[in-house]
């Protein structure tokens, strides 16, 4: 048996161990290190372009669920992300570049796995998993387009990332919101004037030009900080600058508003700075992030960025098995499918990869459980949605609880440990 992949990010990678661990020769095409898009940077696979965390590790949450899902299904992702975590109190996050480096080499080692280096621009016929992201090549994105028509399109962005040695640490301070974890985040907290001050320099920094399309449709996972700002003074204030379960130690009091900054490498030389993803033009974000009180030498590693995603109408397109309807055995996988996230676009390509290899053993698609966060984020993919939008894990697309449970805690466990039994009995 044979197949191929195209696109080594997250979901191609997980979609070509899927089908390599269970003895299909696969064929991994990616364009990168010959051609990348304007967001990738580094030439390994599965290279993460935003944030470098994986989200909340509490099995009892959303991002929790999904990922103790994946390691049931043999996620590559969490093997990776298991040996090169970094310090993020409750989250999961990763030295990026360890990160691609460890799924490069278990995928290019893979005895059942040849890569080839070329940009795909012609459709398949048969047996396949499309994997090209968001952020799929002009070229391809054209022919799949041409063939398939109603793709949707948004803009992404991406947060700066300074010295930890730059960061002025008489004024910032080590904590994790309510003492959770370790003290894992840099806190930068403000007083009411210093917000103000920032505030309005942040709503009325210039911009950079986006010259490919007229037309702004912004995502709300990953909506530029300035954007969200000019919704409202304290818009910031409820979102990435909330103060909420932090107390400053020069104070004593919580601060009126406050920037974390969270560990972008094991080492904890970089750190990132936690929802500020930005389109403002680099000396603007210099400018603008310099009135942060503990970063007004900050020195940037590298500035935010802003590109354009794009999303297949999945819905009219997709089965919950994410196979192209109608096809050959032509599937789809990553964030271009409408699922939003790291470890969400990882396991479509997981889901992609296993139900190619059932249907080349003429087998039904693998009937996950819609109680399972994974089978719920197919079946918002493939669910009729005139309004559809991209959907990250979260406990309101999971059927309630058998019995009220009154406590939310309580009931997100419950709702978990379900969904992971569920999943565990149709694997068995």
């Amino acid at each position: 048996m044979r197949a191929d992949v195209i696109g080594a990010g997250l979901a191609g990678c997980e979609a070509a161990w899927a089908l390599a661990q269970r003895g299909v020769q696969v064929t991994l095409y990616e364009m990168k290190p010959a051609k990348k898009s304007p967001a990738h940077r580094y030439d390994g696979f599965a290279e993460l372009v935003c944030s470098n965390s994986l989200k909340a590790s509490r099995v009892g949450s959303a991002a929790g669920m999904l990922k103790e899902e994946m390691r049931m299904l043999g996620s590559l992702t969490m093997e990776a992300a298991a040996h090169t975590a970094v310090e993020a109190g409750g989250a999961l996050a990763v030295n990026r570049t360890d990160f691609s480096d460890y799924v490069t080499e278990k995928i290019r080692s893979h005895p059942l796995i040849t890569v080839v280096e070329s940009e795909v621009t012609e459709f398949p016929d048969k047996n396949t998993v499309i994997a090209t992201g968001p952020l799929t090549s002009e070229a391809f994105a054209e022919t799949i387009y041409g063939r398939l028509g109603g793709a949707l399109s948004f803009y992404d962005a991406a947060a700066p990332i300074v010295t930890a040695d730059s960061i002025d640490m008489s004024k910032a301070f080590l904590a994790s919101r309510y003492d959770k974890g370790g003290a894992d985040y840099i806190n930068c907290p403000f007083d009411r004037a210093e917000y103000e001050t920032f505030y309005n320099a942040l709503i009325t920094a210039e911009t950079a030009p986006l010259h490919e399309f007229e037309d702004l449709t912004v995502y709300e996972g990953c909506m530029p900080v300035e954007v969200l700002a000019k919704r409202g003074a304290d818009s910031v204030r409820y979102g990435c600058m909330k103060p909420v379960g932090l107390t400053d130690p020069r104070t004593g009091k919580r601060p009126y508003a406050a920037v974390q900054l969270r560990k972008e490498n094991r080492e904890g030389t970089l750190y990132n700075i936690v929802g500020f993803q930005t389109n403002l033009k680099f000396g603007e974000q210099k400018r603008v992030f310099g009135l942060i009180p503990g970063l007004e030498n900050a020195e940037f590693m590298r500035y935010g960025v802003m590109h354009r995603n794009t999303f297949l109408n999945s819905p009219k397109l997709l089965d919950s098995g994410f196979m192209l309807k109608g096809s050959e055995n032509l599937f789809f996988a990553g964030q271009m499918t409408g699922v939003e996230g790291y470890t969400e676009s990882a396991a479509s390509g997981i889901v992609a990869g296993i139900n190619l290899y059932r249907a080349l053993n003429g087998q039904e698609h693998l009937a996950l459980p819609q109680t399972c966060m994974i089978g719920a984020l197919a079946r918002h993919v493939s669910t009729e949605n005139e309004n559809f939008q991209p959907m990250g894990a979260n406990m309101g697309i999971l059927p309630e609880p058998e019995t009220h449970i009154k406590s939310k805690q309580e009931r997100y466990e419950a709702v978990a440990l379900r969904g992971i039994n569920d999943l565990k009995n149709i694997l068995e």
